[in-house]
């Protein structure tokens, strides 16, 4: 990314280079640089592999951090760090500024890198020395990320105290809801031109909420609530990769049909045609989708700080659901009815699981069924 330092992946690519052909997301979407690392934080998390950070996760996090670092912009009269010139994930918006989600994600790199630094200079030093010749890693530029991360600037809006701003000036657009559209006007991508569509305060995906998502233990159920119930309404779901997101916030916050309702368009995106665009091609995305609905949304998966935890709920006209998974070794089948949770494993060694905030022993090929707490 020529006048910038450190690495930009790329958006599309078929060969290693950037081969998407569109300016506003080839240059401005870049938090999908933020999700690069997160993909790291996650396998690390996930598996408990902390091997991959000396061997090739801090090379990869110094280089987006070193990407970030330039191209942040520092306004000292506010004494805070911006990120100018941006397409967040909501695509329906170019070109903004401070788009809220790309700079936690930013801010977050540069924290887990510092993070991932540390503790390879207490676990594996000699192959950290390495690196640091290697990279010419400095205390001064550890500093400057330390310091744009703890500076970072976030937009929010009087008008709304409680919702995180999707960008500079969103308040500032006309405040339509979707249900006050007439349907004829949907998908907006096929009714409406760019110009309309950039101007309206209409999402095309999971943006804000993507964030919540993504960074669920950082933002209380409180504040997950006040933001689903105001961006919610003004998405449009015009991308395969956004009900699943908004499904598994509102299974989060206690709002089932709402979840039922996201869930289902994810899962029948491509059946019932929703978008007008199955004759594409099938949304692999939307599939995924489906699957993240369940598990980390009815089932409550969250794996964090080296525990698995579950706060299983089923919709009121579901019977269950089940789904199997694989757990640092362990080979689970998660089973949830109106009654009970059920949880088998099949081979493996004891492992320990946080059901509705209880630990659970799970024996070695053995099952463990509990009560399943009702909302």
């Amino acid at each position: 990314n020529v006048g910038m330092e450190g690495a930009l992946y790329p958006m599309v690519t078929m060969n290693g280079e950037e081969c998407h052909n569109e300016w506003e997301i080839t240059h401005e979407e870049i938090h999908r640089n933020g999700a690069i690392a997160h993909a790291i934080f996650n396998y690390t998390n996930f598996t408990g592999d902390k091997s991959y950070l000396g061997k090739y996760g801090l090379e990869v996090l110094v280089e987006i951090s070193r990407y970030w670092a330039s191209r942040v912009n520092f306004v000292p009269h506010k004494d805070v760090y911006m990120i100018l010139g941006v397409t967040g994930p909501n695509e329906y918006d170019n070109n903004v500024n401070n788009n809220w989600y790309t700079n936690l994600i930013a801010a977050w790199t540069l924290e887990y890198t510092q993070e991932v630094y540390n503790y390879l200079k207490q676990a594996e030093p000699a192959r950290l020395e390495e690196l640091v010749s290697t990279l010419g890693i400095t205390d001064e530029e550890i500093a400057k990320w330390n310091d744009i991360q703890t500076k970072m600037y976030y937009p929010k809006d009087d008008l709304v105290p409680d919702v995180f701003m999707q960008q500079d000036g969103f308040m500032d657009k006309e405040q339509i809801l979707v249900k006050d559209l007439d349907p004829k006007h949907l998908p907006l991508n096929q009714n409406w031109s760019w110009d309309r569509i950039l101007r309206s305060n209409f999402i095309k995906q999971a943006d804000v909420l993507q964030g919540l998502y993504t960074f669920g233990d950082r933002f209380t159920i409180e504040q997950k609530r006040a933001n689903f119930d105001f961006y919610e309404p003004r998405t449009v779901h015009e991308s395969s990769l956004s009900p699943c997101v908004y499904s598994i916030i509102a299974a989060e916050v206690g709002y089932e049909d709402k979840a039922v309702e996201l869930y289902q368009r994810s899962a029948r995106l491509d059946l019932d045609n929703y978008n007008n665009d199955t004759e594409d091609g099938l949304h692999i995305t939307s599939m995924v989708g489906s699957w993240m609905s369940i598990v980390h949304g009815f089932a409550g998966m969250r794996a964090l700080e080296n525990e698995l935890t579950f706060s299983p709920m089923i919709p009121k006209d579901w019977n269950g659901y089940s789904f199997n998974m694989l757990w640092r070794g362990h080979h689970l089948t998660i089973t949830s009815t109106r009654d009970h949770v059920t949880i088998k494993q099949t081979g493996g060694t004891d492992v320990s699981i946080k059901v509705y905030g209880n630990v659970v022993n799970v024996p070695a090929n053995d099952a463990v069924t509990i009560e399943t707490v009702k909302a």
